[in-house]
């Protein structure tokens, strides 16, 4: 129900929202709490358990073998490079789909796991499994045809990993060579979700009769990823951010937008709600994952963001504002995030903003 596709996407001009300077360090900012270390991305992709949430994702997996198989003609006697390859199975996609051969890297050490895994399903030949970053190995070939990768975090752009594709793509992807997937789309919306911020924020208010309500303010920081109910979606939809995988460069994942949403029921707004879609458009037979609220739900879920105090809202008014995204400057797979959110009505005057990290 993405009913704002064609709404053009502009830059933010509102204050406070430059990048070069919306994030700095204010005076409290030391208290941001838990930070991982760099190291745990890596880490976290060797446990088996990541591994199955994906593969039993069947939106997220089938959409992928649906573009690899339905798209044959595209991988016939091609050189095909996975990126973040993880179990092997899109490599394993590609070479049913007729690949010559398929160069799959991985970091973690799930690629142990994945060599086995391609050796008893009869692909030795046909897939190499290559351990290491992208940026620090060699592919014993100079161009590949089609750079394939399942690199989406929550909320899109968490844990980075857009970079490295941008980097193979760089290097390897041949002039006329393909994206799997090669655009992704933002969005955002309202939602009513009074029940759920009180067990979430309002909590810290009372915590078997002790005052915790100092820790409001930090709970309000982290974004929640859960999927949400789509009855409770009270806005349109609005894209926020737009990517050409083929064309996009690192610099540009960073970005400071303006939105403008309408409210389409006299209800309350606790929150801003996000999401994305991903397209294999450069096909034959297109292919679209949508992570939207109003679709059957992935392992992505939906990005929620809670906002200070309800807003008490009317039918047809318009709730605007500016967010920025932008990797955190500690750990660059963690996203820093700042959203305003403006509303005159019958019920007054709303001007805020909130800065969260998705960590």
């Amino acid at each position: 129900m993405n009913n704002n596709k064609t709404m053009k996407i502009k830059k933010s001009t509102e204050k406070g929202f430059d990048l070069e300077s919306c994030f700095q360090k204010s005076e409290t900012d030391h208290q941001d709490g838990y930070i991982k270390d760099a190291d745990y991305y890596f880490d976290s992709y060797s446990h088996f358990s990541i591994h199955e949430e994906m593969l039993k994702d069947k939106i997220r997996t089938k959409a992928y073998q649906n573009a690899i198989l339905k798209n044959k003609q595209l991988f016939q006697n091609k050189i095909v490079l996975d990126v973040g390859a993880g179990t092997g199975i899109l490599s394993i996609f590609a070479a049913q789909a007729g690949a010559k051969h398929v160069y799959a890297v991985e970091n973690a050490n799930i690629a142990i796991h994945a060599k086995k895994i391609i050796s008893d399903n009869g692909f030795s030949d046909q897939i190499t499994i290559v351990k290491g970053k992208i940026e620090e190995i060699e592919l014993p070939v100079e161009k590949v045809d089609i750079i394939i990768s399942e690199w989406m975090g929550y909320f899109l752009l968490y844990e980075s990993m857009l970079d490295c594709v941008l980097y193979a793509r760089d290097k390897y992807l041949a002039p006329d060579g393909h994206m799997f997937p090669d655009k992704a789309i933002m969005y955002l919306s309202t939602i009513e979700d009074d029940e759920y911020r009180k067990s979430k924020i309002d909590f810290w208010d009372n915590v078997y009769g002790v005052n915790m309500s100092c820790i409001k303010q930090w709970a309000l920081r982290e974004p929640l990823v859960d999927c949400c109910n789509p009855e409770q979606i009270n806005s349109n939809s609005c894209p926020i951010f737009e990517i050409d995988i083929k064309t996009v460069k690192v610099d540009d994942l960073d970005f400071s937008h303006q939105y403008m949403l309408k409210i389409q029921k006299d209800d309350y707004v606790h929150a801003l709600v996000g999401w994305f879609d991903v397209q294999f458009s450069s096909c034959h037979v297109p292919v679209r994952l949508t992570t939207s609220p109003y679709a059957e739900s992935t392992h992505w879920k939906q990005t929620v963001f809670y906002i200070e105090e309800p807003l008490a809202v009317k039918n047809n008014d318009i709730i605007s504002g500016s967010i920025a995204v932008k990797k955190n400057a500690q750990n660059p797979r963690h996203l820093d995030i700042k959203i305003s959110y403006h509303l005159e009505n019958v019920y007054g005057k709303n001007d805020q903003f909130i800065l969260y990290r998705l960590s």
